[in-house]
C-alpha cells in the first residue's frame, strides 16, 4: 500500500500544481455558467436576431386570405399572380419563400413551398400549424360553431406538480428536474473523458520515455494502474469541490442581485397595472413572475445534498470504471494515433447512455429503459444522474451502486491483465485478437 500511497501523491502533486490546473480551476465555473447564460440568450432572442422572412402565398382556394398570423420570424403577402411570375420575386432571395395552396384537393396534399434555400423546420412547422388550425376552425363553424365560440375556447393552463413525501406536500416542477439531472450527467459525461483521457495519455508517455521499465523494477503494474487512476480520480474531485464552492457563491451573488432587479421591477408593473385598471397584458406578465416563483420553489424542493452525495459516487464509480479501460488502452499502444479502434468500443455506452438520458429516460424516469440502464455499471452513472431528481427508490439506488462497484472490480481485473503484459510490449501493432490472448495468459 506504501508503493500506491507514494504513487497516488506522485499523481496528484504533479497535475494539482500546475498552472493550467489552477487556472481551469477557476475559470471553469464561469466558463460553465457563461455557456450556459449564451445559449439561453440565444434561445430566447433568436427570433429577434433573425431577419424576418417574406412568404408569398398564392391561395387558388381563396379560404387562406388574411388568416395567415404573422410572426417575429415570417410575414405573409398575398399575391395574385401566377406560380412562375411569383417564382421569379424570390430569385438569388434567400429570405423569401412562396407558398402555393392549389385548388385541387379536400385535405391540401398537394401545397407546396419553393424557396432559393431549404426552409427550415420551424418555418415549415408554423406554416402547416397555420393551415391544419383554418382548416380546422372552417370545419367547426360549418357545423354550427362561431369563430366568437372558438376564440373563447383559447386557454392557458399552467400545470403544478405536487409530490406526496414522508415530509408532507411539496411542489415540484419536470422542467428543473430534467435541467439539473441533465446538467450532472453533462459533468459526469465531460470528467470522465476528460480524467480517463489523462490516464490513457500518462501511460503511453511514460513507456514511451522508457520510465516505465525503471518503475516497473520497484512497483508491481497492478500497483503502477491503480496508483496512477486513484491519483488522478483526486486531482477530478478536488477539482469539482472547488468548482462547486465557487459556483455556488457567484450563483448566490448573481441570485441575490437578480432577486432584487426582479423584486424593484414587480413593484413597478404593479403600480402601473393599478394605475391603468390592470389590464390583461399585466395580468399575463404577473403569472410569468408567479410561474417562475414555482420553478424556483420546486428547485429548492430537491434534496441537493443527495444529489451531490450520488454525483460524487458515480462520478469517481463511472471514472474508476473507465479510466481502468483507458489505462488498459494506453499500455497497449506506442502512440495517441492507435487508440482510436480501441477507444470507440469502450466508449459506445457511454455515449449511448447520454444521448439516450436527453430522450427515453427523460420522458420515462421510471420505465424499463431508464431502469436496466441506470443498473448497467457502464451506463449507470450518466442514466442515474438524470433519474436521482425524479425520485429514485432506495433499493434501485443501492442496487445500482453495488452493481458499479462490482463492475468496477470487474474491469480493473480485466485491465490489469492486459496492462502487465502491454505496458512493457514495444513496436508491435496490437490487434483484438492479441488482447485476447493477453487476458488468457
Amino acid at each position: 500500500m506504501k508503493k500506491i500511497a507514494l504513487i497516488i501523491s506522485r499523481e496528484y502533486l504533479s497535475r494539482v500544481k500546475k498552472k493550467s490546473f489552477i487556472i481551469m480551476t477557476f475559470l471553469g465555473p464561469i466558463l460553465i455558467g457563461g455557456m450556459y447564460a449564451i445559449a439561453i440568450w440565444l434561445a430566447v432572442n433568436a427570433d429577434e436576431m433573425n431577419q424576418k422572412k417574406n412568404v408569398y402565398v398564392i391561395d387558388e382556394t381563396e379560404q387562406f386570405k388574411d388568416h395567415f398570423r404573422d410572426s417575429k420570424s415570417l410575414s405573409f403577402q398575398y399575391v395574385n399572380s401566377n406560380l412562375d411570375s411569383t417564382k421569379k420575386l424570390i430569385e438569388g432571395d434567400e429570405d423569401s419563400y412562396v407558398l402555393y395552396i392549389p385548388n385541387l384537393t379536400k385535405d391540401l396534399s398537394g401545397v407546396q413551398l419553393y424557396s432559393t434555400k431549404q426552409a427550415s423546420i420551424s418555418v415549415v412547422s408554423y406554416i402547416e400549424k397555420e393551415i391544419e388550425s383554418e382548416l380546422k376552425d372552417k370545419k367547426l363553424v360549418e357545423n354550427g360553431i362561431s369563430r366568437d365560440i372558438l376564440k373563447s375556447l383559447d386557454m392557458d393552463v399552467s400545470l403544478n406538480t405536487i409530490r406526496l413525501t414522508d415530509k408532507g406536500e411539496e411542489s415540484g416542477s419536470a422542467g428543473a428536474s430534467f435541467g439539473i439531472g441533465m446538467f450532472a450527467s453533462v459533468l459526469i459525461y465531460l470528467f470522465i473523458f476528460l480524467y480517463g483521457v489523462q490516464v490513457m495519455r500518462g501511460v503511453i508517455e511514460e513507456k514511451n520515455n522508457r520510465i516505465v521499465e525503471v518503475i516497473i523494477s520497484s512497483v508491481k503494474p497492478f500497483q503502477l494502474m491503480m496508483g496512477k487512476i486513484i491519483g488522478i480520480a483526486l486531482v477530478g474531485l478536488t477539482q469539482f469541490v472547488l468548482w462547486v464552492v465557487l459556483t455556488t457563491t457567484i450563483s448566490g451573488i448573481v441570485t441575490q442581485k437578480l432577486s432584487s432587479k426582479m423584486t424593484s421591477t414587480t413593484e413597478q408593473t404593479t403600480g402601473v397595472a393599478v394605475g391603468a385598471g390592470a389590464s390583461a397584458f399585466d395580468q399575463s406578465k404577473q403569472m410569468s413572475g408567479n410561474d417562475a416563483a414555482q420553478i424556483m420553489d420546486a428547485i429548492n424542493t430537491i434534496n441537493f445534498p443527495l444529489l451531490i452525495g450520488t454525483f460524487i459516487f458515480y462520478f469517481l464509480g463511472g471514472y474508476l470504471l473507465y479510466s481502468a479501460l483507458f489505462a488498459a488502452i494506453g499500455s497497449a499502444v506506442d502512440n495517441e494515433s492507435e487508440t482510436q479502434q480501441f477507444m470507440f468500443p469502450v466508449t459506445i455506452p457511454l455515449i449511448f447512455s447520454f444521448v439516450l438520458s436527453s430522450s427515453a429516460v427523460a420522458n420515462n424516469p421510471d420505465g424499463p429503459i431508464a431502469f436496466w440502464m441506470s443498473m448497467i455499471p457502464l451506463t449507470s452513472p450518466i442514466v442515474m444522474m438524470v433519474r436521482i431528481p425524479f425520485g429514485v427508490p432506495v433499493w434501485q439506488l443501492v442496487l445500482s451502486m453495488v452493481l458499479l462497484i462490482l463492475g468496477f472490480m470487474g474491469t480493473v481485473w480485466v485491465a490489469a491483465k492486459i496492462y502487465r503484459t502491454g505496458i512493457l510490449m514495444y513496436g508491435k501493432k496490437v490487434t483484438f485478437k492479441e488482447l485476447y490472448k493477453w487476458l488468457r495468459y
